[in-house]
């Protein structure tokens, strides 16, 4: 009898084993109360494995850059992601912010025990100029959700999910040839075609992997909103190590893609990090091949795989 316990429960370690994510993750998961942290957000989250993404976007906000009014989708998409951990969450996000609001969402994101990574500029020339502001955090999810809403409550960002646009804004691009050339299949929201490319190596913090990469924040991000005849405004962000970031410079300013900002978001994941963001309007196709050409400089994946 003693040898059959023994042999079931050395049989439980070694599906456990070969599986070390799986099991451990959903019971994590399930022991998080969700349904809390939507009430407290005020907002349904776009759930992708063990991770809860909530979108912030700016909808209150009338930006123009270079006389293109800019879609929330395109580069006013704030957000927070919840992944349980730590014997609660991990909690990361960027936060669109108007210059005036960054001094008291700080304030009440440090009394409330998060961390500020990083405040930067992701775009030049726009009116108004928008701030983003990264945040980090572990603990109860609960209490980290409510610091959160108390914090962004010092902003005028929406802390009621607006009902989606019926129908969505059409994306006047070919986007099949778009997929083409990236090399991963892009996704149509609120009226901007994204892309979400991942690199090869994987991305950890404080010894958690951060993933699924796209909702965590850790994946190429490229946006391209139609501006009229063929033509497309494009942004985002390059994830490089310290090797790629002149490469892809160069290889962007090659293809007249502006280069408006480079920085870091996170304080201690590894490998080290740094965030390139980008700016330009001309025909998508020539677009989509110079940001192609920056993408080869990457340890970048090229698949039809999603995120």
């Amino acid at each position: 009898m003693k040898r059959t316990i023994h042999a079931l429960i050395a049989l439980g370690a070694c599906i456990l084993a070969s599986a070390p994510g799986s099991f451990v993750s959903a019971a994590r998961a399930q022991s998080v109360d969700w349904q809390k942290i939507d009430e407290t957000l005020g907002r349904k989250p776009a759930v992708s494995d063990d991770v809860h993404r909530y979108g912030f976007p700016r909808t209150d906000l009338s930006v123009t850059l270079d006389g293109i009014a800019i879609k929330p989708a395109l580069a006013l998409g704030g957000w927070v992601a919840f992944k349980p951990g730590h014997g609660g969450a991990m909690v990361m996000g960027d936060l669109v912010l108007l210059e005036t609001e960054i001094n008291p969402v700080m304030a009440k994101m440090i009394a409330n025990g998060l961390e500020i990574t990083t405040v930067h500029n992701h775009l030049l020339r726009a009116t108004p100029a928008t701030f983003y502001m990264h945040v980090a955090g572990h603990g109860d999810p609960v209490k980290l959700a409510s610091a959160i809403h108390y914090a962004l409550a010092e902003s005028k960002t929406p802390l009621t999910a607006a009902a989606p646009a019926n129908p969505p804004p059409a994306v006047d691009l070919d986007t099949t040839k778009l997929d083409q050339i990236i090399g991963v299949k892009g996704q149509t929201n609120g009226g901007v075609y994204q892309f979400n490319v991942k690199r090869r190596d994987p991305i950890t913090q404080d010894d958690m992997p951060l993933t699924p990469v796209g909702p965590m924040g850790v994946a190429i991000a490229i946006n391209f909103q139609p501006t009229g005849g063929g033509k497309a405004a494009i942004t985002g962000d390059f994830v490089l190590t310290g090797d790629e970031v002149n490469p892809v410079i160069l290889a962007l300013r090659t293809h007249g893609i502006e280069v408006t900002a480079l920085h870091s978001h996170m304080l201690d994941e590894q490998p080290r990090l740094f965030f390139m963001h980008f700016w330009a309007n001309d025909d998508a196709v020539k677009l989509a091949e110079g940001l192609r050409a920056a993408l080869d400089k990457t340890a970048s994946t090229k698949s039809r795989g999603k995120d």
